[in-house]
């Protein structure tokens, strides 16, 4: 299993827009910030959003790249500041659409080759990730990644008619060097 990063071309779009939106009722869906209700888009959109540098941009975005396990398109990781024009707050994100590549230990591959790109982009000292209570992949990947649970904000997400929690955790470039150095040693 060889799991790579790569920035998506105008050419992968029909093959994201097949992978990951073509069911809108697909299984990633449910666990993807549900209780935001986003649309899902057409290809057409897509392809016209990417033409007009409008919506949602999967080419040439360096903060977005495709998931590919074995040359196939199974998922996508991106960043994006939620302080805006500030620059100084990255939290990361990370999908593989189909759950049968879920549970093998791709998505721990995947983002631990996102932190390190992330960091070698961009000079801030701390990279994280929200996720909501009722995603416990998303938490144990996390965790697994060595990143620390920063905040939680409870009963703010809600979904499926009751309340969940919305949840950061993030780790420090020391740490995530640390975790590295360590790796390597052993």
């Amino acid at each position: 299993m060889t799991v790579t990063l790569k920035h998506f071309q105008t050419e992968d779009l029909e093959t994201l827009w097949k992978v990951a939106f073509s069911d809108p009722d697909a299984e990633w869906h449910k666990w993807n910030g549900p209780y935001f209700n986003d649309k899902v888009p057409t290809l057409k959109q897509m392809q016209e959003d990417q033409a007009n540098q409008t919506g949602y941009q999967w080419v040439a975005n360096p903060f977005v790249n495709g998931i590919w396990n074995d040359g196939i398109l199974i998922g996508d990781v991106s960043a994006h500041y939620e302080d805006g024009d500030l620059q100084r707050w990255l939290d990361l994100g990370i999908v593989i659409y189909d759950e049968s590549y879920w549970g093998k230990g791709i998505g721990k591959q995947a983002l631990d080759q996102w932190i390190d790109r992330i960091f070698g982009l961009i000079g801030l000292p701390h990279l994280g990730i929200t996720t909501w209570s009722g995603n416990e992949r998303m938490i144990a990947l996390a965790k697994a990644v060595g990143m620390k649970q920063e905040a939680r904000v409870r009963q703010v997400r809600y979904y499926q008619d009751r309340y969940w929690d919305s949840i950061k955790y993030g780790i420090l470039r020391e740490e995530w060097q640390a975790l590295r150095q360590q790796g390597q040693q052993e």
